[in-house]
């Protein structure tokens, strides 16, 4: 069964506000949703207002309810601080060992921070207490864990088991992934889930189309030789945005990208195209990969391509993504670790964090297992662009 992020169903619901009602099956068709949902998601909405869809194991609470409930956990927090008070205050008193021996034995029933918090201990002491006593295996451990969390939050979660394990490998640790697999599980940190995403592509056309010439061959030894393109949409707090993007097979680099209000081509793949030439030179016979979308097969843009004779063109077959994997699979992390769990943004904003994600995270700093876990920087530098 399909689920849907929360965010996405607060903003489909503001914009059926936004429709007449006769013509809520048709935004329901747009948004790639079932009608009986878009009037679910509205009579939760009407009901629960600011406090529907709280997910999975969260039921709607009303006002009445929501305070209650708060008002239950105070009181078992209250009787969580009672308890670790009776228990550890006079070990507290004794000194920084006592204490730190406290809450070593008793972790298991309470949370460390939380017992630091009521006993007024901190946690520098606790640690730097705890470290006198460790062997050089515990103390390596703790450093792991310690530099395995600065790298996630550092990448934003965007980092798995792997990303992370070669990171750790480029800054001298010498670790297996399945150690950092371990610590990563232990530690509760897991990498923003991917979530599969509707294309916007438009075959049905009269246009002329290519035959596929790339035939899935998405391993490329020298840049400038395949090319690769897709739209894709981006839903904003008022609206959708496409982006088109080309990406250099040879190192997987976005060397062309448009974001606009629109699927026309002079709004999607020219400005996109236009922008790749200028990036990355065409000296030799190049081809140019997309799906059968009318934005690659209309006569604007086709006549741009053949006005360089070095440019092949390539299409995948009809309604077969696996032909264009590589620009799927950019948008698979894109969303995942840009979009998904995030609040819907302003058309402005999204625009500002696109840009950032592309030309300063993705081109530079984000490593891809397609390139041995390399940036696209270090792989570059390697291969002498």
């Amino acid at each position: 069964m399909k689920t849907y992020e929360r965010a996405f169903k607060v903003s489909a619901v503001k914009l059926s506000y936004e429709r007449e009602k006769g013509q809520l099956a048709c935004l329901a068709r747009e948004l790639g949703i079932s009608s009986d949902n878009l009037y679910k998601w509205r009579k939760d909405f009407e009901k629960f207002g600011t406090r529907s869809f709280p997910g999975i194991g969260h039921p709607n609470l009303t006002t009445e309810q929501a305070v209650i409930r708060d008002l239950e956990r105070k009181i078992k927090d209250s009787k969580i601080t009672l308890e670790i008070l009776k228990r550890g205050t006079k070990y507290v008193s004794q000194g920084k060992i006592s204490a730190k021996n406290f809450i070593e034995n008793n972790k298991s029933e309470f949370s460390i921070a939380k017992m630091l918090s009521v006993l007024e201990v901190s946690e520098t002491t606790y640690y730097r207490t705890k470290k006198q006593e460790l062997t050089n295996t515990e103390s390596r451990v703790i450093l792991l864990k310690q530099e395995i969390t600065s790298i996630y939050y550092e990448f934003k979660r965007r980092y798995g088991c792997f990303k992370i394990t070669r990171e750790l490998q480029n800054r001298g640790f010498k670790i297996k992934n399945s150690s950092v697999k371990k610590y990563m599980r232990i530690l509760g940190l897991r990498r923003k889930i991917k979530r599969k995403f509707k294309v916007t592509t438009d075959s049905f056309h009269n246009h002329y189309v290519v035959p596929n010439l790339l035939n899935r061959e998405f391993t490329v030894n020298v840049p400038a030789k395949v090319w690769a393109s897709d739209i894709t949409y981006i839903q904003t707090a008022k609206g959708f945005l496409y982006l088109t993007i080309v990406m250099d097979l040879f190192d997987r680099k976005i060397i062309g990208w448009n974001l606009s209000s629109n699927m026309s081509t002079k709004e999607t793949t020219l400005p996109a195209w236009e922008m790749a030439v200028s990036n990355r030179k065409i000296d030799k016979e190049l081809v140019f990969h997309s799906d059968r979308g009318v934005q690659y097969a209309n006569k604007l843009f086709t006549n741009s391509l053949d006005s360089n004779e070095l440019v092949k063109r390539s299409m995948s077959r009809r309604e077969n993504h696996a032909d264009n994997a590589v620009c799927e699979s950019f948008f698979t992390h894109f969303k995942a670790e840009l979009l998904v769990g995030n609040k819907l943004l302003s058309r402005k904003q999204m625009k500002i964090d696109v840009h950032e994600y592309i030309e300063n995270w993705y081109n530079k700093k984000r490593r891809h297992s397609s390139i041995g876990y390399m940036t696209i920087e270090e792989f570059d530098r390697l291969h002498f662009i």
